[in-house]
């Protein structure tokens, strides 16, 4: 392990050591406040073109495991850590973070003050900064490197599937586009049964329809859901066709699709342990989020949307339901592996609509 740096554009500098690849990477730094879920957090395709600082100081204590792995190929740009552990305690631990991170070209830093970056990421908001090797260039340098360097255009391109899937099930079938889906959604489709054909992300309307689906799932992923306005024109093509449910970027990708807006938030939210409130039941429910936009409260009016849970942090928007058609979504993630299971309910509450619009029956689903 060798010297490493992390530069802010405006030109703030930490110096620390390198237990990732080498090289150099510039992107969007954010930080994770949960105490655990790094796996998820290096393997969720929603961080595509970023750097993630975790807020909890001690990382890598329990290793990795091949089995939890949200995707095959880590989308994040780089890893920021106050101390990384190359100690496993974990009788399913197949690597070291560090080896994982070597394997798979990741430039990661550690024994910097991430408390400090976390605080200068709160109050100026979200940040471009590099982590390099590169112990050649001065610090100037490097902060015109961070200035003059394209940012990731359309991660959603990136990280969605290139081709159709299909995993076989005896119950409803689901299409779920794919923006970047964790494989937590999949698998918490497949769990119920589900007959699911994933799909491309510029999978058009006419193609979706050709599969008969009983229902359509908008997944998660990275990135401005303006960046996407065909997948705007295909779920606005889909709505009240099926029912339809969206997570996260499909969240949003719903919202704009029914004439709402959308905007960046300063620092986003990304951990496990957001509030969320259910406006009409009244109970709270602890989250694991993962985005940096959010759908403008005051566009709702305009829309025929209904707002239906609210972050008690901040009071965005949370979850939205549709007043004429059978379609909801969440900002939320309902399948987060490890986090909170508060929400997972949702994916019941979805599959029990697809089953009362499509007038079928299908075998038990698995519980």
């Amino acid at each position: 392990m060798g010297a490493a740096r992390l530069v802010f554009e405006d030109g703030t500098v930490f110096d620390g050591t390198s237990f990732g690849a080498d090289g150099s990477r510039v992107g969007e730094l954010v930080f994770h406040t949960g105490m655990t879920g790094y796996q998820e957090v290096l393997t969720d395709p929603s961080y595509a073109g970023q750097i993630v600082t975790m807020t909890y100081p001690h990382i890598g204590t329990y290793g990795i495991t091949r089995d939890d792995h949200e995707s095959t190929v880590p989308a994040v740009y780089g890893f920021v850590v106050r101390e990384a552990s190359d100690v496993m305690s974990n009788w399913r631990a197949q690597s070291t973070v560090g080896a994982f991170l070597r394997a798979r070209g990741i430039v990661s830093i550690s024994g910097v003050d991430t408390r400090m970056i976390t605080r200068l990421i709160r109050n100026c908001g979200t940040i471009r900064a590099l982590i390099t090797t590169d112990d050649q260039a001065s610090n100037a340098q490097l902060v015109q490197r961070v200035r003059t360097t394209d940012v990731l255009r359309n991660p959603v391109a990136r990280v969605s599937t290139p081709y159709v899937q299909r995993i076989a099930g005896s119950g409803a079938r689901i299409v779920l586009m794919d923006f970047g889906a964790k494989a937590g959604i999949l698998r918490e489709l497949v769990r119920r049964q589900c007959d699911v054909v994933v799909v491309p992300h510029d999978t058009d309307a006419d193609a979706i329809r050709a599969y008969a689906p009983d229902g359509v799932l908008l997944s998660n992923g990275p990135g401005d859901p303006r960046d996407v306005p065909y997948a705007v024109e295909t779920v606005r093509a889909l709505l009240g066709a099926f029912p339809m449910f969206g997570i996260c970027l499909g969240h949003q990708l719903f919202a704009l699709a029914c004439g709402a807006t959308t905007s960046k938030l300063m620092f986003g939210h990304r951990g496990s342990n957001h509030p969320v409130r259910d406006i009409e039941s009244g109970s709270c429910y602890m989250t694991s989020q993962n985005h940096g936009y959010t759908v403008d409260s005051d566009s709702i009016a305009r829309t025929r949307l209904v707002i239906t849970q609210v972050n008690n942090n901040d009071l965005t928007i949370e979850g939205l339901r549709h007043s004429d058609v059978c379609a909801s979504s969440v900002q939320y993630h309902p399948e987060a592996s490890p986090g909170p299971d508060d929400t997972n309910g949702v994916f019941d509450a979805f599959l029990t609509s697809v089953r009362h619009a499509s007038g079928r029956r299908y075998k038990q689903e698995a519980k």
